[in-house]
C-alpha cells in the first residue's frame, strides 16, 4: 500500500460549518458512522481535521473538531486528471448481458469534468440522455492511486493503493453506446459521483471483502460482494500501468455487478428526481446521489 495509506483509517473532504468558504480533509469522529447517510439523514457529523490539504498528501490528524457543512468527493477535479474505467468485471454481470467473460480487462475512461460530489449535490442527467429517457446506473468500488505507478507487477500493486472509495459509474444507454468506444456517453458532466469516505488500504487490506448495494428510492436493485469480480484489484492496477503512468491520484472504477436498470424487464432507467444510493461496506458507507435534468 501507499505510505500515506498508514497514516489515516479513513478520510473526508468536506466544507466545514464554522467556515464555509473553505475545505477540509478530515477524520469523522465515530468511526462506525455511515457519513453519506447520516448527512443524508440530517444529523451532525463531527470530523477531525487533517493538517493537510489533500488526501494525497493529507498531513496529520489534529484534535481539533469540525462539523461538516457539506460533504464534497474525497478528490478533487484536479487531483485525478483521467478516470480508468472498468467494463464487465462481475462474473455474474457479464451473465445478464449475454456476455462472454473477457480475457482481458475492457477499459474506457471518464474525464475529471464528470467527477461529482455526493448529496446534496446533484448528477445531471443531459439533454442527449433525456431524448430517450436512458439514464442507467452502475455501482461500483473505486480504487485511489497514492503514488505514481508505471509497469507494475501483480504482487507490487497493492503497493500503489492510497484507499477505496464508491462511485456511480451514470451512463446513457442512447444510440452513443453504439459506438465501439463508450467514453462519449459514459463521460458527460457529474457522470461520476464518488464518495462519501476514502477508506485507507491500510484498514481495509482486501478490497474483495466489500460488499456493493444499489438502491433506487430505497429500492434494492443490485447486490453483490465483490468475490464476484472477474479481474482483482492487483490485476487490474498491473494491466492499466503496463507502459502506461497512472499518476498518485488515479481513480479506477472497477465494473458493476448485476442489475442495471438496461438489463432489467421492463427497464430501469433515471429520471429527475430519482435517489440512487452506492452502498459499499464496511466503512465507505452510503453514496447517494439525486437526478436532475439539465435545462
Amino acid at each position: 500500500m501507499s505510505k500515506i495509506a498508514s497514516t489515516f483509517s479513513r478520510l473526508v473532504r468536506f466544507i466545514p460549518r464554522s467556515n464555509r468558504s473553505s475545505i477540509l480533509i478530515g477524520e469523522p469522529v465515530d468511526p462506525k458512522l455511515d457519513v453519506g447517510l447520516a448527512l443524508y439523514q440530517g444529523k451532525d457529523v463531527p470530523v477531525h481535521p487533517f493538517s493537510g490539504p489533500s488526501v494525497l498528501n493529507p498531513g496529520q490528524r489534529t484534535e481539533k473538531t469540525e462539523i461538516i457543512e457539506r460533504l464534497l468527493s474525497p478528490l478533487a477535479q484536479n487531483e485525478v486528471g483521467s478516470i480508468r474505467c472498468i467494463g464487465l468485471n462481475y462474473v455474474s454481470h457479464a451473465a445478464e448481458m449475454k456476455l462472454s467473460i473477457p480475457d482481458v480487462p475492457t477499459l474506457f475512461i471518464k474525464p475529471s469534468t464528470s467527477l461529482a460530489d455526493p448529496w446534496p449535490a446533484p448528477t445531471i442527467l443531459p439533454k442527449i440522455t433525456q431524448q430517450d429517457n436512458t439514464g442507467d446506473y452502475e455501482s461500483e468500488m473505486a480504487i485511489v492511486i497514492g503514488r505514481n505507478a508505471k509497469d507494475v507487477s501483480e504482487e507490487d500493486a497493492l503497493d500503489y493503493v492510497l484507499g477505496y472509495t464508491a462511485s456511480n459509474d451514470i451512463s446513457s444507454r442512447t444510440s452513443p453506446m453504439n459506438q465501439s468506444q463508450w467514453c462519449f456517453s459514459k463521460g458527460f458532466d457529474t457522470a461520476c459521483p464518488i464518495g462519501p469516505a476514502l477508506v485507507s488500504a491500510a484498514q481495509f487490506p482486501d478490497a474483495s471483502q466489500f460488499k456493493i448495494r444499489g438502491l433506487k428510492d430505497g429500492q434494492v436493485l443490485q447486490d453483490c460482494p465483490l468475490t464476484d469480480l472477474i479481474f482483482s484489484v492487483p490485476q487490474l492496477i498491473s494491466f492499466l500501468s503496463q507502459g502506461t503512468t497512472l499518476p498518485a491520484g488515479t481513480i479506477i472504477l472497477t465494473g458493476t455487478p448485476p442489475g442495471v436498470g438496461a438489463a432489467k424487464n421492463p427497464k430501469e432507467f433515471l429520471k429527475a428526481g430519482d435517489e440512487f444510493a452506492v452502498e459499499l461496506l464496511p466503512h465507505v458507507g452510503t453514496l447517494v446521489t439525486k437526478m436532475e435534468h439539465q435545462q
